[in-house]
């Protein structure tokens, strides 16, 4: 069998953070979801699409609350490190959200975080608190820094805050 290929754009806020993408979330809702997910994870992902479809996008997107999701089974490539990435369906995201699908960072966004910790994903953190200021790996770290693990991008003050 060969391997499936399909283009998934994705929304980010924060192209500073590419390199720490770990894992593709897309929205239940998106029309690739039915296209990607493998034969063994198709009755998982049908059924949680079914639970989901039962909650409202406040309840889905709110800070407060359990965020939830499944395996598709599929993989993309991400395109600067060629590194094989998980793609997810989550409640978190919404179809009508940017492109429907979202790069999940968990170092640098507090809900990436909590869902990479509770689906045990892998986190990659690339934005490092400035020198002399003390670094926390058990949280997302949201605040400016310097880039590391970033490419040619190591070392360049960031400037932007995440809002989560």
């Amino acid at each position: 069998m060969t391997a499936l290929e399909f283009d998934l754009p994705v929304f980010t806020t924060r192209p500073d953070t590419l390199m720490g993408v770990t894992y593709v979330v897309v929205a239940p809702e998106h029309p690739l979801v039915v296209k990607i997910t493998t034969p063994d994870e198709r009755k998982t992902v049908e059924k949680y699409i079914k639970r989901t479809s039962e909650k409202s996008d406040l309840d889905r997107t709110g800070e407060e609350g359990e965020k939830t999701g499944v395996f598709t089974g599929a993989y993309v490539r991400h395109p600067f490190t060629d590194e094989k990435i998980p793609v997810w369906i989550a409640d978190y995201v919404l179809p009508n959200y940017g492109t429907g699908a979202v790069m999940g960072v968990p170092a640098h966004d507090t809900r990436d975080f909590s869902f990479a910790h509770k689906y045990d994903c892998q986190i990659k953190f690339v934005i490092a608190p400035p020198a002399g200021v003390p670094f926390d790996d058990t949280r997302a770290y949201i605040e400016p820094g310097v880039m590391v693990n970033s490419g040619s991008g190591t070392g360049f003050l960031q400037k932007t805050q995440n809002k989560r």
